[in-house]
């Protein structure tokens, strides 16, 4: 069992930066990879950003390439996303996702947190 919990959500103006944290703990040793998701109203849930585990290699969204930044922390159990310039289109609900395996789909990701509210106002 593996629990995630996410934090740092809010409302920020747009061009600015907001960090966002996810405590992992529970079976963490399982873990391969942890991921961050967004899905805004009306839409479909999307893929940011991932970071792997074991060499702290990460990959990134199109979209969000250049603006977002994932981080670990081995010590703390924590996963870090960091978005700097942000913009209306980064209004959505957030989600922290653990994988054990692959990470080429939504369903390799088998815990998932509560989610926190993003809101980047015009």
């Amino acid at each position: 069992q593996v629990q995630l919990v996410e934090s740092g959500g809010g409302l920020v103006q747009a061009g600015g930066s907001l960090r966002l944290s996810c405590a992992v703990s529970g079976r963490t040793f399982s873990i391969y990879a942890t991921a961050w998701f967004r899905q805004a109203p009306g839409k479909e849930r999307e893929f940011v950003g991932t970071i792997n585990w074991s060499d702290d290699s990460t990959y990134y969204a199109g979209s969000v390439k250049g603006r977002f930044t994932i981080s670990r922390d081995n010590a703390k159990n924590t996963v870090d996303l960091q978005m700097n310039k942000l913009n209306s289109e980064d209004t959505a609900v957030y989600y922290c996702a653990a994988a054990r395996g692959s990470t080429l789909f939504q369903s390799d990701y088998a815990y998932w947190g509560q989610g926190t509210q993003v809101t980047v106002s015009s």
